[in-house]
């Protein structure tokens, strides 16, 4: 069988390169690796959730599905008096992660390996976000988005991108009856991309 980025354990060879990026006026650097989701360069989607997402600088985020870390280290540098919880069932993408928190100097994060929300069982954080990995079917996504409301502080919120073409209509639905119409709300939008935010009222 085929790995996926969701795979616990690649087991296509390794691969490794450095990309760079700049996100929200930090250059960072990232090592990448095959058997990871984008591996080549910071996806489309991910940019777009990164330049619309708000991280107050001293939140409790959490990252659901974090690759080798564009969201969840651009949000620890966001937040430089908060913390950065990252997590991803992909072995591979947790140790680059961890690997690249250090390289860019980054400390106020924890890197865990977890199936969804597995790892933080009982605790809350201001803000989760997720660029959720949609080949891994609807039932996936939506556990990110439903388990979410479970995993709020009062107030806080759940910030995803989806494409239109890949279930966005479906997702926004979800999150409507998991939140309530009135706490969702479309932030923008950039190529297909939509970017929704839950707020837990």
């Amino acid at each position: 069988m085929t790995d996926h980025y969701y795979t616990a354990r690649p087991t296509v060879r390794s691969d490794k390169r450095t990309i760079e990026a700049e996100l929200r006026g930090f250059r960072l650097r990232f090592a990448s690796d095959s058997g990871v989701f984008s591996r080549d360069g910071v996806d489309y989607g991910s940019r777009v959730l990164i330049g619309m997402m708000d991280i107050p600088p001293d939140a409790a985020v959490l990252d659901v599905g974090c690759g080798y870390g564009p969201i969840g280290l651009t949000a620890a540098r966001l937040a430089p008096r908060g913390h950065v919880t990252m997590l991803d069932v992909n072995e591979r993408a947790v140790a680059l992660s961890r690997e690249n928190a250090e390289r860019n100097g980054i400390a106020n994060v924890t890197v865990e390996t977890s199936d969804l929300y597995e790892a933080v069982a009982g605790r809350r954080f201001d803000v989760i976000l997720s660029n959720p990995p949609i080949r891994a079917g609807k039932a996936v996504v939506h556990r990110i988005l439903t388990d979410a409301k479970d995993h709020l502080l009062p107030g806080g919120s759940l910030w995803i991108v989806i494409q239109n073409k890949q279930g966005a209509p479906s997702a926004r639905a979800k999150l409507e009856e998991t939140f309530g119409e009135d706490a969702v709300e479309e932030i923008g939008k950039d190529k297909g991309y939509r970017i929704y935010r839950a707020k837990l009222v």
